[in-house]
């Protein structure tokens, strides 16, 4: 199972993602987990950008996959990884989510670069 990263899922949407491989990742929400924070990030970028009903639209293509939501146990340990691996919030759940659903994490975001179960995916 995968875990699609906010900053993949903004470039896919956005026409910009020169990968294609990554596409068809993104594409197979059958094999798919959703952090919400992923939800709450991308919703919040489109909101601001293209408006609320291109938001909502663009997060109902997301939520094809399995959405997982913040759990206490998912909190609890995106904090420890957070402190350790001095990631981000956001960064620290959607990683934390990966590790509970023993998925990997396709993202462009470098603070994954050398993290097991994750693909780094520098952008061209």
């Amino acid at each position: 199972m995968n875990v699609i990263d906010s900053s993949l899922w903004l470039d896919y949407f956005a026409g910009t993602l020169q990968n294609d491989f990554l596409a068809h990742t993104i594409e197979n929400t059958a094999n798919q987990y959703v952090p919400s924070v992923c939800i709450y990030e991308v919703f919040k970028k489109i909101l601001v950008l293209k408006g609320e009903s291109t938001a909502i639209s663009y997060v109902s293509v997301m939520q094809n996959a399995v959405v997982i939501n913040l759990t206490p146990q998912i909190a609890t340990l995106a904090a420890k990884l957070g402190k350790e691996l001095r990631l981000p919030m956001a960064d620290s759940v959607i990683y934390a989510t990966a590790k509970t659903m023993d998925a990997t994490v396709y993202t462009q975001d470098k603070h994954f670069e050398n993290l097991d179960r994750a693909r780094y995916f520098a952008k061209p």
